[in-house]
């Protein structure tokens, strides 16, 4: 036997003992066993996906046992596996937007990154008619399903009807539609305001300080309720700026979810952090997030580098 037909004859005689680990998501696992009464240690990951679009036909073909995990709106999600036999357990997480838009094809396709620092003066002037504009479009449909109930009710884990009842301060608490829903090293969830007037942390001020903090305290509440094996200083809570949708929201997930550009300095900001800064601003209650610059990052191809950032970059070079 050569040495490749004797290493390739190692994997069938592993005997599992235990799942020692899983990170990447769930995507990579390290299993402890033994082989012929030895320890070993197997780790498995799995492979990225083919770049032909043969290979892609090929895999899509060979989907199978999809389970619908919910639907709203334009968005649905599922669970499925690639290989066949009614007994397969699923292996992916399927996540389907149709009929889908040219900014979602923007949105998922590769972009280079750029530094921007939004002034307030560019914020009043040039960012926030084109938030308005983005809100007049419909884009909020699927969150409105959610909040007036017509979708989703089963998955929301809390809804909060505000500080002594005050329903403009309540706020549901769901599974992100990206997240599985079993592994908790990788969980993630969306605390959504009920108001309508809070669009980004840029509408946040002083004035809602004691609402904010109430939010963050019954979000840590319900969720280590909801998943026992999550403690509270396992849980991490921010917002985005620019976020994917205007409509206030939260982003409630666990420490050990693997960092992507979405938790990156310039796109994540803590919630215990935004309190801080607004605790300390000078100027009385009404004075807030978009009286100050932040500094950010935006993809080359979203609509406010190529509308407002580029051309200001231009004409200060020029």
């Amino acid at each position: 036997m050569d040495e490749t037909t004797a290493s390739e004859a190692l994997i069938p005689l592993f005997k599992l003992d235990r799942l020692l680990n899983q990170d990447q998501a769930g995507r990579r696992v390290t299993l402890l066993g033994s082989i012929d009464d030895k320890p070993a240690l197997l780790t498995a990951e799995r492979a990225a996906f083919p770049s032909d679009v043969k290979a892609l036909e090929a895999f899509h073909q060979c989907l199978c046992n999809v389970k619908n995990l919910g639907t709203n709106d334009i968005y649905y999600w599922y669970l499925a596996c690639a290989s066949q036999g009614e007994d397969s357990p699923p292996e992916l997480k399927l996540n389907l937007i149709h009929p889908c838009t040219e900014k979602h094809i923007r949105k998922y396709s590769p972009q280079g990154v750029r530094m921007v620092t939004e002034t307030p003066e560019i914020y009043e002037d040039r960012v926030r008619p084109y938030i308005i504009k983005q809100r007049e479009e419909g884009r909020l449909d699927w969150v409105y399903n959610v909040l007036e109930g017509r979708k989703e009710q089963k998955d929301i884990i809390y809804r909060d009807p505000g500080q002594d009842g005050a329903k403009d301060e309540g706020f549901i608490l769901a599974p992100d539609l990206n997240w599985d829903r079993k592994t908790l090293t990788s969980m993630h969830l969306l605390a959504i305001v009920e108001r309508r007037d809070i669009w980004s942390l840029r509408d946040l001020k002083q004035t809602h300080i004691t609402w904010l903090k109430h939010m963050g305290e019954k979000i840590l509440e319900a969720t280590v309720k909801k998943y026992p094996d999550v403690d509270k200083d396992q849980v991490k809570l921010y917002m985005h700026y620019q976020p994917t949708f205007y409509h206030l929201h939260i982003h409630v997930v666990h420490v050990m979810l693997e960092p992507t550009s979405t938790q990156a300095i310039g796109k994540a900001f803590g919630l215990e952090n935004l309190i801080s800064q607004l605790e300390a601003m000078a100027g009385g209650p009404e004075a807030g997030m978009a009286d100050l610059s932040l500094t950010y990052i935006l993809g080359e191809a979203h609509d406010l580098w190529t509308q407002v950032f580029q051309p200001l970059k231009g004409a200060m070079e020029g």
